[in-house]
């Protein structure tokens, strides 16, 4: 079909079948274009056809072959060519154009895609109806594949290579049946980075000692104090205590903050929110302290309860500002929302699965894909700038000689 001939079809058909016109017009195209492609490798290879090169290297006719385009076969006349050798035989060159153009990893990129969009593996079927290898039970095996790959590529990943800074550990929640704790590390340059997580049924030590152990045998290590973030979990401390026993170990505030309104009616809401803001805002342990003694102030005579959450959290909550760091780096270091809004992408790619199954390795592949697609949008952190403020006082004090 050529340019006119398109123009035409177009002319004469619903505009529901417009789109299906062009692809058609648009495979014709690839077609020819992969076969100009081929022509061109084998000129490389043996010369023009008028003026063949004098190497053992020659045309061999041609055969039908096959390619992918879309994830569907495609008919193409392959050019072939053989090599001889001195004692009179001779073999066939692979064509690297061909190989690459028949390669069912694409088809594989394409299934991955599809079903992380929400597309079950029989709805591929229907789709891919010309595709190779697109039964359900090949379409669940290349997802296995690929989801086991995207596993292996994160926890695959060397951590002594990096000067690290700080750490955040939070959760999420699956299902009512599994927990994610999920590591994520900052770097000297104030670069994010997804480091691994640990599945279980809810954010234990155990979980929380795995998770650690994995991260600290691949290299996972700083030159000083650990500057670590948490959500409130002791399992989650004692892990990170077990291996560097002399962090500076910051709550969330947001999620302490969060955790203090849910025991407190609407009305106190706002005082709340503003004591909070102003606590994130000031800098320096005096001016923290001081915010710090209103909010006890303020929640002593309404509800011992949210008293009582403001007071068990203790000084984990002012770990920043006892460092005296710039407040730039408030933002970002006060609360572990660095990994809480990669969370929103992977509740969001995760919200499409029904059921995780703990028997299998279901919930690593889909978790996997989801936090190393949330990595590729990651910027450095606000107030990066500070960072080596921070590291000079996360310095160890030196120890006087004996």
């Amino acid at each position: 079909m050529n340019e006119v001939s398109l123009l035409e079809s177009l002319g004469q058909v619903s505009a529901s079948e417009t789109g299906q016109i062009f692809r058609n017009f648009l495979r014709g195209h690839v077609r020819e274009m992969i076969s100009e492609v081929m022509a061109a490798e084998v000129t490389e290879l043996c010369g023009p056809k008028h003026d063949p090169t004098s190497s053992d290297v020659y045309r061999a006719g041609s055969s039908s072959g096959r390619v992918l385009y879309e994830g569907e076969r495609e008919e193409v006349v392959r050019p072939r060519v053989r090599q001889k050798f001195s004692n009179g035989s001779s073999h066939e060159v692979e064509l690297s154009t061909y190989r690459v153009a028949k390669d069912p990893q694409q088809l594989q990129a394409q299934i991955v895609q599809a079903i992380v969009s929400g597309v079950t593996s029989r709805g591929i079927e229907e789709l891919k109806p010309n595709s190779p290898g697109v039964k359900k039970s090949n379409v669940s095996r290349l997802w296995k594949d690929a989801g086991n790959k995207l596993i292996e590529q994160m926890r695959g990943k060397d951590l002594s290579s990096i000067t690290w800074c700080a750490l955040m550990l939070d959760g999420i929640h699956l299902s009512k049946d599994q927990t994610a704790v999920v590591a994520l590390g900052i770097d000297s340059g104030g670069r994010k980075h997804v480091l691994d997580f640990a599945l279980g049924s809810s954010e234990n030590l155990e979980v929380s000692r795995e998770l650690m152990t994995r991260i600290v045998n691949r290299g996972f290590t700083c030159d000083h104090r650990l500057y670590v973030v948490l959500d409130g979990s002791d399992a989650l401390r004692g892990a990170v205590v077990e291996f560097f026993s002399d962090a500076v170990i910051q709550r969330c505030l947001v999620h302490k903050e969060r955790n203090i309104k849910g025991k407190l009616s609407k009305r106190h809401w706002g005082e709340l929110s503003r004591l909070f803001t102003r606590l994130r805002r000031v800098q320096g342990i005096e001016a923290a302290e001081e915010i710090f003694g209103e909010l006890k102030t303020f929640l002593e005579p309404i509800n011992a309860e949210a008293y009582r959450s403001l007071h068990e959290a203790g000084d984990d909550l002012l770990a920043l500002h006892r460092l005296n760091v710039p407040n730039t780096l408030h933002r970002s270091l006060l609360s572990t929302n660095a990994i809480e809004n990669s969370f929103l992408n992977t509740r969001r790619r995760l919200g499409r699965v029904t059921r995780f199954r703990a028997e299998t390795d279901q919930a690593s592949r889909w978790l996997s894909y989801a936090l190393l697609e949330a990595e590729k949008g990651f910027r450095r952190i606000t107030g990066h700038t500070s960072l080596p403020l921070l590291v000079a006082a996360l310095g160890r004090p030196e120890v006087p000689p004996a």
